[in-house]
């Protein structure tokens, strides 16, 4: 099979190559899934699980991307719940060869079904994103109707589905990004926008969450924000700052098949608009991760014409 591969982290997105790879056998619980698009995260080539295994051993060459939808083509030893030929979507292991390649053996409790009137496009641009805003929000947030939330990078693919799952919880959501970012973010439902690059973060007031996918000293200012009780939420590791009368909480996202269900669902009737902002081919990947230019939203790779 085809498949991307990584051997140097120093390299990042530019040492990835596109090579030939055995297609991967199903072990218990796992099945295969004929990936049709793949998700990537450019940040997954800092973290440790790309590069070695759970015992700290090298695992390199290894397949990056952990976002897929595709279809199952086989069943290991007391797989249950997913059948042969069945449409699927999910988040793949960290530490295991992941979905940049036309196959991948995936456990099956780490896969949804993914209804057939939703593209395969759609399917693989939701797993990270949506996970990361509904575990962020309603499980690590405690996010209630009626209070405020503060989402950062809020025209990028986490920061959007943040707005979206937040307003329709019932809260009042301020989103923040750059300048250009400004329109994107309001059509995506934020009642207000700050411009990080010249408004004051500090005019926003008290809020109850915040929402951060950017770290530093933006984080630092986040935390002097949060209303007595509230939460800082972070994707980016541990909160260098934390509210004087609230909680800090940092979290890796983890697979849920009840969750990803709701997320699609929402994706169907219209309560959740996809955030896609590029598509390429898997013979276009190494490119596509590489832009000349900023892109707003999630890269997904077409594995399958």
């Amino acid at each position: 099979m085809k498949a991307i591969v990584v051997t140097d982290q120093a390299s990042g997105t530019a040492g990835m190559r596109l090579v030939e790879r055995p297609e991967p056998q199903a072990a218990i619980n796992d099945v295969v899934v004929q990936v049709h698009a793949s998700g990537f995260v450019p940040t997954e080539l800092a973290w440790p699980s790309t590069w070695t295994d759970r015992l700290d051993r090298d695992r390199t060459p290894s397949i990056p991307g952990h976002e897929l939808a595709g279809v199952v083509t086989a069943l290991g030893y007391g797989t249950a719940g997913l059948s042969l030929g069945q449409r699927v979507f999910g988040l793949a292991d960290w530490y295991r060869d992941g979905t940049l390649a036309e196959y991948i053996a995936i456990e099956a409790r780490n896969l949804a079904p993914l209804p057939g009137d939703v593209d395969f496009t759609v399917g693989a641009s939701l797993p990270i994103s949506g996970l990361t805003a509904w575990q962020g929000l309603f499980q690590h947030g405690r996010l209630r109707a009626g209070q405020s939330v503060l989402a950062h990078g809020a025209a990028g693919a986490v920061g959007s589905m943040v707005v979206q799952l937040a307003r329709e919880a019932g809260a009042y959501v301020v989103g923040t990004g750059r300048t250009a970012d400004r329109q994107t973010v309001l059509d995506f439902g934020a009642q207000e926008f700050v411009d990080l690059d010249n408004d004051p973060l500090e005019d926003v007031g008290r809020v109850d969450l915040a929402f951060d996918v950017i770290g530093g000293d933006i984080q630092k200012r986040s935390a002097g924000l949060i209303r007595a009780g509230g939460t800082l939420v972070s994707v980016v590791g541990p909160p260098e700052a934390r509210p004087d009368d609230g909680l800090a909480v940092d979290f890796v996202v983890e697979s849920d098949r009840a969750q990803l269900c709701e997320i699609v669902q929402r994706v169907r009737d219209g309560r959740l608009r996809k955030n896609i902002g590029n598509i390429a081919t898997l013979d276009e990947a190494v490119a596509a991760f590489n832009p000349t230019e900023r892109r707003k939203g999630k890269t997904v790779i077409r594995v399958r014409p």
